[in-house]
């Protein structure tokens, strides 16, 4: 697959992150581009400035580890925009049909092993499910399906956390750090766009939201990637108000490419009254819903 275009956007992007103060160069007066000059990447990374400029301009196809792992020391990439750099090398040159995950079906025909659902159905204490790197939710406990109800609540939003997010007006209220949570987004994305540039519905969805959204078009330009483990955020849920929740994402081995990720509050808090609060409202949708719960 040609992915020139992609590998020059994310190393330039990456070039013009960098300032001289922070590579140990003098910043000088005449600079014409934000960032590094290409002559100043190369003498960091050990190359000739003839040989970086090919790679930036999209040529990574059979380039080595270690001239790779130059460019990204002197890029001063993190871990996961070292990966993204590999994934996009691996790309280039075909070898990554060796490492890109097994199952790329759609949602529609991905269906949870009976025992993948009594797992996800015996966490009991906060919300859990599985998505793939398109942010599809595929499988939910009972207490995440009333977790994400706005994600279900319009059907336009087809059980997906991007569309959620950058399509759908309610994800400003579920989101309280809208910001935060649309960035998070986009570099799932971008990660998963390089780990696996051949997934078609990846791309309809980037074409999806590029066309209908400014915020995501913005932010799918900078080329921003991520590993998305652990850490916490904070909600608003429609029932039980304000939740702020650690999580954790878990790679599935057995199903390549997909994450379990679960949230939970800290003991004792209100978070986790509300999570309980949550829980009984889940198991009885009938009533109606109780008095909004704030941690304020």
């Amino acid at each position: 697959m040609d992915n020139r275009d992609e590998v020059r956007e994310f190393l330039t992007s990456r070039r013009a992150k960098i300032t001289p103060e922070q590579a140990g160069l003098p910043s000088g007066s005449r600079r014409r581009v934000p960032g590094l000059r290409r002559s100043e990447v190369a003498a960091l990374a050990d190359m000739s400035v003839e040989y970086y400029a090919k790679l930036e301009r999209g040529n990574l196809a059979g380039v080595s580890p270690s001239v790779l792992e130059s460019l990204a020391r002197a890029l001063r990439l993190d871990d996961a925009e070292r990966a993204h750099l590999l994934n996009l090398a691996q790309a280039a040159d075909g070898s990554d049909a060796l490492t890109r995950p097994r199952r790329r079906r759609s949602k529609d025909q991905w269906k949870p092993h009976r025992s993948l659902q009594w797992t996800l159905d015996a966490i009991t204490a906060g919300p859990a499910f599985v998505r793939n790197g398109r942010m599809d939710i595929l499988a939910t406990n009972q207490l995440a399906r009333a977790f994400y109800t706005d994600v279900y609540a319009a059907p336009c939003n087809q059980a997906n956390l991007a569309r959620f997010n950058f399509l759908d007006p309610a994800s400003h209220r579920f989101y309280p750090d809208w910001d935060q949570a649309a960035d998070i987004a986009v570099a799932i994305l971008r990660t998963e766009a390089g780990r696996n540039p051949h997934d078609k519905d990846l791309h309809d969805l980037v074409g999806e939201l590029s066309t209908r959204s400014d915020e995501f078009r913005t932010r799918w330009s900078a080329h921003n990637v991520r590993h998305h483990g652990t850490g916490t955020k904070r909600f608003h849920h429609q029932a039980v108000g304000d939740l702020t929740l650690a999580y954790e994402g878990l790679e599935m081995a057995a199903e390549p490419g997909l994450t379990l990720t679960i949230y939970t509050a800290q003991p004792g808090s209100p978070s986790e009254e509300g999570l309980r609060l949550l829980a009984s409202w889940a198991a009885t949708p009938q009533t109606p819903s109780p008095a909004p719960h704030s941690t304020s």
